[in-house]
């Protein structure tokens, strides 16, 4: 299993909106950087990732869960951009912000603190635990 981060914008697709699509989940659609797209391409069904609320709030918020692997975005005929499905699992106890992150040293090497503007990025295991601690969640 694999880990990773996936980030919007709370005003355009926030964690109640995944919530709300219950067990069918949803595209994770509109990404278009290649980086990104490589990450999804990467990703299997049933790996996990936290829901990050970029812009404001700047926090994670919630668990999803891979449920379909990558496939034409629907959202563009241009078949270089691809996207997953994900559905949310459970939110967390404690919103966890990025200063949190930023000042535990334990995760000075993760994308989110040294590359903050791409939407979806890779977790390790090791970051995975130490970020559901500071969730109030088991990993």
């Amino acid at each position: 299993m694999a880990y990773w981060l996936f980030k919007s914008e709370p005003a355009t697709w926030g964690w109640n909106d995944q919530v709300a699509k219950g067990d069918i989940g949803e595209e994770w659609d509109g990404v278009r950087n290649y980086q990104a797209r490589n990450f999804m391409r990467e990703m299997a069904v049933g790996d996990l990732g936290f829901f990050y609320h970029s812009q404001t709030e700047k926090a994670v918020v919630g668990v999803i869960e891979v449920i379909a692997t990558a496939h034409q975005d629907s959202t563009t005929d241009d078949e270089r951009w691809e996207c997953v499905d994900i559905r949310a699992i459970r939110p967390v106890k404690t919103p966890v912000t990025l200063d949190m992150i930023k000042s535990d040293g334990r995760l000075d090497d993760m994308i989110l603190v040294r590359n903050s503007r791409l939407s979806v990025q890779p977790v390790t295991e090791p970051e995975w635990g130490i970020v559901c601690g500071l969730a109030g969640i088991e990993p």
